[in-house]
């Protein structure tokens, strides 16, 4: 991605709506994902950290205003800087607490949006950890009120430690930090000043139950905590640039605070997980967004359990479809059912089928997620037995149809159509025989493409027949034209004869009248 989308958007009529472009770039990432969302009240510098997670100076959008950027939650994909395996998905968030909406649920859902989301949250405030800051939130409070871990408890009441395996670490950062890291005289670190920040106070006002409240909450609900506390980066002047300058322009102390932050969330933070320790893609997080989305819009509340089930479906519904696609498809190039050749036997046709099916089932295996009793495998195995049995009815037809050609084309003894008028006999047993084989019933569906089969196979018959018919009649006529000459010849021959005797006899006639002989009138 070469810039931010927009995941989850504000609707004009005040709902929130996955964005498709996001779920499209979403549902071609195949890879693991390490999905790090901030959230913080509004114009607290969010955007600046993702952008440097990003690799980047700018991004996500800044401002230099008092109005806040950032609407909705806004997503950035890029390759995870030292996993190759993985990506890196960055969630920008909306500002909490901005006056202008007036919409005290939008922030909460962003909220519980941005933790059923991430594996890692990042809490972005301002100076100090303080009451102020811990009012600021007062979300986490809320959240067994806006996310369920199981969709029916069947009475019992979830606890605190249910929603704790499922939460993100916890990283708080604290901007344009003046004070000193120490407590009671003595250095401590950033980590040190969370924890004792979180730590339950003794008091009996409504303001200190409150924040303790908060603060009970956060130890609870997110195990692994991290703080980071960082310098102003610039005067306050070059602030409305900060996505301008260089880092020789910044404090050196900020820099090194932000490299820190960074090289601590592309080390620690690990890839999303869902029920059970599944990894989630990207394809399978752009799924989540939309069931969490469909049940806020819905009225109900997002359920961890609701959304691995949806996972499930889809995950293993396009199983079943690209392994029953893959059986089929091997079927069909190792089976050919000739309709000239002849069918198969049972035995190769069912050793062909069982190495096709292991190989559809293993495909299966490789991507189907959660199959819980096998209820997606069952299926699978069921649709391609429906493929396999209506092979082998072919293959049984098939044979069925050849057998009864074979039998009924016994009677053509080719040989004895090589004569004069042999082609008309030739015709008249032929089309006997189709008549004969139509009339058969029970030949099934294969009947037809084996009776074209067995015609086209005689065409060549028929034209040898035929042309040899056509020979014959030709050699018949050139000997009867023979015959006919040699006849005349012969006459012609007789006449000649008759004539040479005549003129012989004719000569000595007058031979004889020359030698005085007189001749008898």
């Amino acid at each position: 991605m070469e810039g931010p989308v927009c995941l989850i958007e504000n609707t004009s009529a005040g709902e929130l709506q996955v964005n498709q472009e996001a779920l499209v770039i979403l549902n071609s990432i195949r890879q693991p994902v390490v999905v790090v969302s901030i959230v913080g009240m509004y114009r607290t510098g969010k955007s600046y950290l993702m952008n440097r997670l990003a690799g980047k100076t700018t991004g996500f959008s800044l401002g230099s205003t008092v109005q806040s950027e950032t609407k909705g939650i806004w997503m950035w994909c890029v390759p995870h800087p030292s996993r190759d395996d993985q990506t890196l998905v960055l969630l920008d968030t909306e500002g909490l607490g901005d006056v202008r909406k007036g919409d005290e649920k939008n922030d909460t859902w962003i909220f519980a949006l941005a933790i059923l989301l991430s594996s890692t949250l990042v809490y972005n405030s301002m100076r100090t950890i303080d009451h102020q800051a811990l009012r600021s939130l007062h979300y986490v409070t809320e959240l067994t009120n806006h996310i369920k871990v199981k969709s029916s408890m069947l009475g019992e009441v979830e606890t605190t430690s249910d929603y704790a395996q499922f939460f993100p670490s916890f990283v708080w950062t604290v901007r344009d930090f003046t004070l000193d890291l120490q407590f009671d005289g003595t250095s401590i670190t950033a980590d040190e000043y969370l924890e004792k920040s979180l730590k339950i106070q003794s008091g009996n006002s409504p303001q200190m139950a409150y924040s303790n409240d908060i603060s009970g909450c956060i130890q609870n609900f997110f195990l692994t905590r991290k703080c980071f506390v960082l310098n102003r980066p610039v005067s306050q002047s070059k602030l409305k640039v900060l996505d301008q300058l260089c880092n020789t322009d910044l404090d050196p102390g900020f820099v090194q605070q932000v490299t820190d932050f960074c090289s601590y969330i592309f080390n620690h933070s690990k890839e999303k997980t869902i029920t059970g320790g599944a990894v989630v893609t990207g394809s399978m997080l752009g799924n989540l967004a939309v069931t969490y989305v469909d049940a806020i819009r819905s009225g109900t509340v997002p359920c961890l359990e609701n959304g691995m089930a949806a996972l499930s479906q889809m995950k293993n519904s396009a199983a079943v479809e690209e392994s029953f696609a893959l059986y089929k498809r091997l079927l069909g190039e190792r089976v050919v059912l000739n309709p000239r050749t002849g069918a198969i036997g049972e035995e190769e046709l069912s050793a062909i089928h069982d190495v096709c099916l292991q190989e559809a089932l293993q495909l299966f295996k490789a991507n189907s997620f959660k199959d819980e009793d096998e209820r997606y495998q069952k299926d699978l195995i069921e649709r391609i037995k429906e493929v396999y049995d209506g092979k082998c009815s072919e293959n049984a037809e098939l044979s069925r149809c050849l057998s009864l050609l074979q039998q009924l084309s016994g009677k053509l003894n080719h040989g004895s159509y090589l004569r004069p008028g042999g082609y008309v006999a030739y015709r008249l047993q032929l089309d006997s025989i189709v008549q004969l084989y139509r009339a058969t019933p029970g030949k099934g569906v294969q009947a037809d493409q084996v009776l074209d089969a067995f015609l086209k196979d005689q065409q060549e018959n028929k034209r040898v027949i035929r042309m040899t018919e056509k020979v014959l009649a030709q050699r018949e006529n050139l000997l009867r034209e023979d015959r006919v000459l040699a006849e005349r010849h012969r006459y012609q021959a007789e006449a000649e004869a008759a004539q040479r005797a005549t003129r012989k006899m004719e000569q000595r006639l007058e031979e004889l009248r020359a030698c005085g002989v007189q001749m008898d009138q």
